[in-house]
């Protein structure tokens, strides 16, 4: 069996965007004199498609979007993210990303990379900051409304993109991990029936450790070797038993 693919979640794994977003939802409420208070951001549009925030931002203020409107707004809000990020003199990338992909690249694993934001924006990003290549970008424009996070659709597209590219990785859920950092996310990857590890980047390690299988506080602590232990159904290392026992989901 073993580890064959990895699918990361790029904002709040790759890139701390949250706050290039939050800009310009307000930008865009300010233009259609709606309130730009974005207090249930968190709720509304963590770790959600463009086209899912936007959506419901727009109920919670009492208009109702047709699929011309939705899909207009969505439009603004990627060339108001893209500009964003095309101003920055440094992007805000997490910490030892770079090193992380190519230490998956190096042990002959496939990489994905979902994204609520537009694939355009996700291969800038890349390309801006010299990141290797990866196998497959799954954008939030190809997502419907209703498939957006919680819902599992991003990574069974993930799925069927990789088997579509690679025929021979015979790729199913159980030989995935998924990377994620938002609640939404992991009970995304988790109805996809993939294995999560959740990073600590938007919550702490105490609040996130029972909603992933596993937990971590950075990127740099993903050990590939001992995941690949895991997945091979292997004797894992007890220096890590402990550490990754206690990571494990709660049910309740």
């Amino acid at each position: 069996m073993g580890l064959k693919a990895v699918l990361l979640n790029f904002s709040g794994v790759i890139i701390r965007d949250e706050a290039l977003h939050r800009q310009s939802l307000e930008e865009l409420l300010l233009e259609e004199n709606l309130s730009p208070t974005l207090s249930d951001y968190v709720q509304v549009c963590r770790g959600r498609t463009h086209l899912a925030c936007l959506t419901d931002l727009w109920q919670r203020q009492g208009r109702v979007l047709t699929p011309t409107q939705q899909q207009q707004l969505l439009r603004r809000q990627h060339q108001r993210y893209g500009q964003a990020l095309a101003r920055l003199e440094q992007l805000p990338l997490y910490p030892q990303v770079g090193e992380l992909i190519e230490r998956i690249q190096g042990a002959q694993i496939k990489i994905a990379i979902l994204s609520g934001t537009s694939e355009q924006a996700v291969a800038w990003v890349l390309n801006r900051v010299g990141l290797p290549g990866v196998d497959r970008i799954i954008g939030g424009e190809e997502a419907s409304l209703g498939g957006s996070r919680p819902a599992p659709d991003s990574y069974l597209l993930a799925l069927q993109r990789l088997n579509q590219a690679f025929p021979d990785l015979s790729l199913q859920a159980r030989d995935c991990l998924a990377v994620e950092a938002s609640f939404t996310g992991i009970t995304a990857a988790q109805r996809a029936s993939i294995p999560v590890i959740a990073v600590a980047h938007h919550y702490p390690y105490q609040i996130i450790h029972r909603r992933a299988d596993w937990v971590i506080d950075d990127l740099g602590e993903l050990d590939l070797d001992w995941l690949q232990a895991y997945y091979n159904g292997e004797p894992l290392p007890s220096s890590l038993l402990q550490s990754n026992v206690e990571g494990a989901s709660d049910p309740g």
